[in-house]
């Protein structure tokens, strides 16, 4: 009989995964058979953000672009580092010790001055301007 109630806790588990899979299934499945086939030139021609393409795949790109997304990546890390750091540090469950306040407090000031002399950098060698 324990074996019995130890299976039926597991019960909602088995249940969710089978809608999870059923649906992933569905989702799959269903826009081969309801989707129309019927490509014609134009939906099955070689685009490039609307126009058509102009040169060879293989042609030189401009840095610029990987500069912006390095830069976006950077900044959102620094956000992603900073939310967790203020729960932690303004939480008075996590802790009351000043002496974790303080060191919390200068570590992050320390991840942020290093933050900003390196987009003081980028800065200062015209990295964010658009030519």
């Amino acid at each position: 009989m324990a074996t019995a109630d130890f299976l039926l806790d597991y019960l909602p588990i088995i249940v969710f995964l089978g809608i999870a899979v059923a649906l992933a299934v569905g989702f799959v499945l269903a826009p081969s058979i309801i989707a129309p086939n019927d490509p014609d030139p134009e939906k099955v021609s070689i685009y490039e953000c609307g126009f058509n393409a102009f040169d060879d795949a293989r042609m030189k790109f401009d840095v610029q672009f990987y500069i912006v997304a390095i830069l976006f990546i950077i900044v959102d890390l620094d956000v992603a580092f900073l939310f967790p750091w203020a729960v932690a540090m303004f939480n008075p469950e996590l802790g009351t010790d000043r002496g974790f306040q303080i060191f919390a407090f200068w570590s992050m000031f320390v991840f942020i001055a290093v933050f900003a002399v390196g987009f003081l950098y980028e800065w200062k060698k015209g990295a964010l301007e658009w030519r």
